[in-house]
């Protein structure tokens, strides 16, 4: 049962005599207890609330659309709170930020729910029988997967859970009731690489067809791991090592399945100096919030734009600063340089991250204080271009706290959060509406 907060104004809730504050115990004589029993059970077009008022039982009846909301308002989006992760995974990113952090950034969730509503991917390892059975039951799909082995042994030692191996017997139910399946693998040094690496896809890939892609990352290193299980980064030749095996086993998935299934993220390529694959290779980027095919998209939308770009009015004479993390800045360097011949300069600037260590490189980690440190006394021209994933999502401030009003009053020229999409992105330096 979950407390109702309000109800619309003239919505079919308060028609039916619904009030805030009454308590929403079952819908056509189904529990509920958070968003997605809520949401599954509200999909017909004629309903009987069950519901408590100051401890006594009634009953509402409302006829709508079959998919229709009836403007009830709960607390909190999930109608629960957020089921933390029960793990203790030894590459745990959370684990590496440092103190003094808003509270929120140390949180760790771990939520089926949330895989379903925003894409996360979660362990299984507090999946109850009850959780299992409801999300073949609504068929919630895709079920988003941190795998990571599929050694059920080595899983309970990367992931500090005696529950990780057992969990993955999950995925077999999930495939078997026709569940789609994403899944990511963070991929640790000397640990799931290798022959691991080998098995975890080998095994993985006979869940296909309801296996519809597989990323592969590199572990993310800060430089606050005091305590911490000692990992060590990629080298360069590690690199290019891991996308030749990840590429080996997608050319054979690809032949027997007509897709590749397996992606190496975009990191893998960085740091091993390897160019990036076309846009075809990525079959539709499915894995592109991993990582997988970021900057051959974004490079793809960019000039892709730039040809439609030419025939408008650009503000000539524009000069603006785009600042970026280390992975990125090569390609957006590359990128705007070809801009000057429509009037307009655009300075790059390398932000080294400061704040978590030089070996973290993506944008989305940047933080206020280190792009205001090292652009102040720079040339930024008439505008910044910070990327928006470096905000808070929603909000303007920093992983550091620093707001957006605080860097622009600190480099006294207005600072513009610019989006992941290439097209996007070129129309703001453009200065096109």
């Amino acid at each position: 049962m979950v407390i109702i907060t309000s109800v619309e104004q003239n919505s079919h809730a308060e028609r039916a005599g619904i009030r805030g504050g009454d308590v929403l115990v079952a819908i056509n004589g189904n529990e509920i207890n958070d968003v997605l029993d809520y949401r599954f059970y509200l999909a017909e077009r004629s309903i009987s609330l069950s519901l408590h008022r100051d401890g006594e039982p009634f009953v509402a009846h409302v006829v709508k659309g079959e998919y229709a909301d009836i403007g009830l308002e709960f607390d909190t989006p999930l109608m629960d709170k957020k089921r933390r992760c029960s793990n203790g995974c030894i590459f745990c990113f959370i684990d590496q930020n440092p103190a003094g952090m808003r509270e929120t950034i140390y949180f760790k969730d771990d939520d089926s729910r949330l895989s379903f509503l925003h894409g996360n991917y979660i362990t299984m390892t507090n999946l109850t029988e009850r959780d299992v059975e409801r999300i073949i039951k609504m068929h919630i799909s895709p079920v988003r997967v941190s795998v990571h082995t599929m050694n059920p042994e080595l899983r309970c030692k990367m992931m500090k859970n005696r529950r990780a191996g057992e969990s993955l017997s999950y995925l077999r139910r999930f495939a078997d009731a026709g569940l789609d399946i994403c899944a990511q693998i963070v991929l640790c040094r000397g640990i799931n690489d290798g022959a691991e690496l080998d098995r975890s896809m080998r095994e993985l890939v006979s869940l296909v067809p309801a296996l519809s892609s597989v990323s592969v990352v590199p572990v993310g290193l800060t430089r606050h791991r005091e305590g911490l299980y000692p990992l060590l980064p990629f080298s360069p030749e590690d690199c290019r090592a891991v996308i030749d095996q990840v590429t080996a086993f997608g050319d054979e998935c690809a032949k027997k399945f007509g897709s590749r299934i397996f992606f190496a993220s975009d990191e893998f390529y960085i740091r091993s100096k390897t160019p990036l694959p076309s846009g075809e290779f990525y079959e539709g980027y499915p894995q592109i919030e991993n990582g997988v095919g970021m900057l051959r998209s974004f490079e793809d939308e960019f000039l892709d734009e730039l040809e439609f770009a030419k025939d408008e009015a650009i503000r000539a004479g524009r000069t603006v600063s785009v600042a970026t993390g280390a992975a990125s800045y090569e390609m957006i360097k590359r990128l705007t340089d070809l801009l000057p011949p429509l009037g307009v300069t655009v300075n790059v600037y390398r932000i080294v991250n400061d704040f978590y260590g030089e070996s973290v490189t993506v944008s989305g980690l940047l933080t206020g204080g280190d792009i205001a440190a090292q652009l102040e006394g720079k040339p930024l021209g008439d505008e910044l271009f910070i990327p928006k994933n470096a905000l808070r999502s929603g909000e303007e401030i920093f992983l550091d706290d620093m707001t957006l009003g605080q860097l622009t009053a600190r480099l006294s020229v207005k600072v513009t959060p610019s989006g992941e999409d290439g097209c996007e992105f070129l129309r703001a330096i453009l200065g096109v509406n």
